[in-house]
């Protein structure tokens, strides 16, 4: 029996080890079952090379134990073994010192970072939950002896022949007192669930405490590795029937079958072939949507998802799921799942995705990833870096292709997925280019148009025989590059309402941008494309909404009343116009020219709501009287003068509401006014 210490500061290093090097003590079955995992692979490896043959009636597995009697929870595996020489260099040598190496380089970062994976010291944080640990092993090599290790602490060990008959290692960890919920089922088949859900070996769970389960089955379906317990005759089911002539007999409906009781089948807790391990073409959409509900536990279908399946110059594999939303982008985080060659590392580690994809939930597998690392480590890491880009490149792959060959499908999808990508059109020079042509404006008609195919439909006829001038090289034309076509939006087809009949009855569309994104979007679309210009609609009456022209003599009528309207609204520096609108039903609008609205939607965005907006253009705004309108032609013939400045305040609160909400102080006093004259028709 061979006796050593361990070259480990206790005092050190067993505080900090407890601490903070695992933040949560499951993590414990994770390591032990990867080092199991990693056993059963050296011994696949070694049968490849013509080293090892495997027994043809053996299956690869590895068994965990849990005694709530004895306090004890154990790992077996059937993989490589260990020789006594191996037990001295990997368990007395490389796992503590590599311990101790490892609180070396991380202990100034304990408190103030949280490390992602400590791959390498599995075997270490068995002591983190176990105040005896015993290692019994046995090599694969012909003539090896058994090992049998333990050590109490781990700060001592004993070392001798053990008597282990199957090849392969068993770990057993005797609880500590604060560490009795390892030995519950429940508890370590959570853990499993949580950790090794699609680890590449299969994986069952036993409680060597309880009843055996059982079940029965048909004699057809025994197996030679079941244990039966008892052979069943189930007698043959019958009925009593009426014959033709009246009298009854009873008549065998269903044989009798013979069945056996055997003690039940152990179900692996893990898929070893988790699908993103699969090739895309061998997966159905069936197998994705329930994958996802799986992993994710949403009752909603994905809107679509991306297969991952990459393995130069890195090797990554993984699904990333677009999950169906219903608020704004910067409300929503999705959930990504890190899996380092199928071993759960984290939740959510976003540093591997690009900011503005945050919303997907997926899994991403490689081991290129760096795990002995900080979270803010990885967001300078090169290989970090690449598997982000390619990610983004993946996801403006996915959304042309759609575009292309399934547009019906891909218009709708759009609305819930339309603010990510204006994000990343935003945030990502590289993914900005390739989406820009496959962003879609849905329009007030309810159709889906891409920034190309807008500006072909809003092209005036002075535009297009511009451009036929520039091809015959014209003056003009040089002009023209100049030239922007109008597109026209709406952010909230509801409350601006008003507008959008006032469009539709001009035979004109809209586009709906009802995201706080959609502001800075359109206008760094306008910067880089350079041909396009964003107006909302109540920035301006066009000419195709007048209905006629004016004549000098009514100009100056109008000019008149503008003036009386600016002074019973007390309001000197209110821009007033009088025009023929061809939707006689309104009576008044306001619009604010499209660089004031900007500048007070920048505003809001940045808390500046408390400053007074004429200050940055506020003046852009006019009060537009519809001259068609019967309440406005009272206003012209004057013959109401007593309520003149009752009518003019009425209809700039109007026009207002139908702008934006009016101030609590406003709407009580347009509520007053409203009764005051609807009184006055008695």
């Amino acid at each position: 029996m061979k006796k050593g210490n361990l070259s480990i500061n206790s005092e050190n290093i067993f505080p900090i080890i407890k601490k903070w090097l695992y933040s949560d003590h499951d993590i414990f079955v994770r390591e032990l079952i990867s080092n199991a995992t990693d056993a059963i692979t050296k011994l696949k490896k070694l049968s490849l090379a013509g080293e090892f043959t495997k027994p043809e009636d053996e299956k690869y597995k590895i068994q965990v134990e849990i005694s709530p009697k004895q306090k004890i929870i154990r790992f077996i595996d059937n993989g490589i073994g260990m020789t006594e020489e191996e037990v001295e260099k990997y368990i007395n040598q490389i796992a503590f010192s590599g311990a101790v190496d490892f609180i070396e380089k991380y202990k100034d970062k304990a408190n103030e970072e949280q490390i992602i994976g400590h791959f390498g010291l599995g075997f270490y944080s068995a002591f983190m939950v176990a105040d005896k640990v015993t290692i019994d092993t046995l090599s694969y090599k012909e003539g090896s002896k058994p090992v049998h290790w333990v050590s109490d602490g781990g700060l001592e060990f004993e070392m001798g022949e053990g008597d282990k008959a199957t090849r392969g290692t068993s770990i057993t960890l005797t609880l500590n007192e604060n560490c009795h919920e390892f030995a519950n089922e429940f508890r370590v088949r959570e853990i499993l669930n949580k950790y090794c859900s699609f680890m590449p070996e299969e994986i069952f769970l036993k409680d060597i405490d309880a009843e055996e389960s059982t079940e029965t089955i048909d004699s057809s379906e025994l197996l030679d590795t079941d244990t039966v317990i008892e052979n069943i005759i189930e007698p043959a089911k019958t009925e009593e029937k009426e014959k033709e002539d009246g009298t009854k007999e009873v008549v065998e409906v269903e044989p009798a079958k013979e069945k056996v009781k055997i003690v039940k089948r152990p179900v692996p807790i893990n898929d070893i072939h988790p699908l993103w391990t699969k090739h895309p073409n061998e997966c159905s959409d069936e197998e994705y949507i329930e994958f996802y509900r799986k992993v994710f536990m949403d009752y909603k279908e994905p809107l679509f998802w991306i297969h991952l399946n990459m393995d130069y110059p890195f090797n990554l594999k993984g699904i990333l799921y677009f999950p169906k939303i219903n608020s704004e982008y910067d409300s929503i985080e999705g959930t990504i799942k890190l899996y380092n060659n199928q071993v759960f590392i984290a939740d959510n580690i976003k540093e591997v995705i690009p900011e503005f994809l945050l919303l997907l939930k997926g899994v991403i597998d490689s081991a290129d990833i760096p795990l002995n690392v900080s979270r803010s480590a990885l967001q300078n890491d090169g290989s970090v870096k690449k598997i982000s880009e390619y990610i983004a490149k993946k996801v403006a792959d996915k959304l042309s292709g759609m575009c292309k060959t399934e547009r019906d499908k891909y218009e709708k999808y759009w609305d819930d997925i339309a603010p990510f990508i204006k994000y990343g059109y935003l945030k990502d020079e590289k993914f900005g280019k390739k989406v820009e042509e496959y962003i879609l404006f849905k329009t007030i008609n309810d159709k889906y148009l891409t920034v190309d195919e807008l500006i072909k439909e809003n092209k005036t006829d002075e535009v297009e025989d511009l451009a036929d001038e520039k091809s015959a090289g014209d003056e003009a034309a040089k002009e023209n590059e100049e030239k922007k076509t109008e597109i026209f939006y709406v952010n909230d087809v509801k409350e601006q309402s008003q507008y959008v009949n006032i469009f539709k009855s001009a035979g004109k569309d809209a586009v709906v941008l009802p995201h706080s994104i959609d502001v800075p979007f359109i206008s760094t679309l306008e910067m880089k494309r350079g041909d396009v210009k964003f107006l909302r609609i109540d920035s301006d009456v066009s000419d195709d909404m007048r209905s006629e022209d004016v004549s000098e003599e009514s100009k100056k009528a109008y000019d008149e009343l503008c003036e009386k309207v600016k002074s019973a609204l007390h309001n000197d520096k209110l821009k007033v116009s009088v025009e023929h609108l061809k939707n006689d039903e309104i009576s008044s609008v306001i619009t604010i020219s499209e660089e004031s609205r900007r500048m007070q939607e920048m505003m809001k965005q940045y808390g500046m709501m408390g400053m007074d907006p004429s200050m940055f253009g506020g003046e852009g705004e006019t009060f537009v009287l519809n001259a068609n309108h019967p309440l406005v032609k009272e206003l012209l013939s004057d013959s109401h003068k007593e309520y003149f400045d009752m009518i003019c305040e009425q209809l700039y609160d109007m026009a207002s509401i139908s702008h934006s909400p009016l101030s609590p102080e406003r709407m009580t006093a347009f509520i007053k006014r409203s009764n005051e004259l609807m009184l006055k028709l008695k």
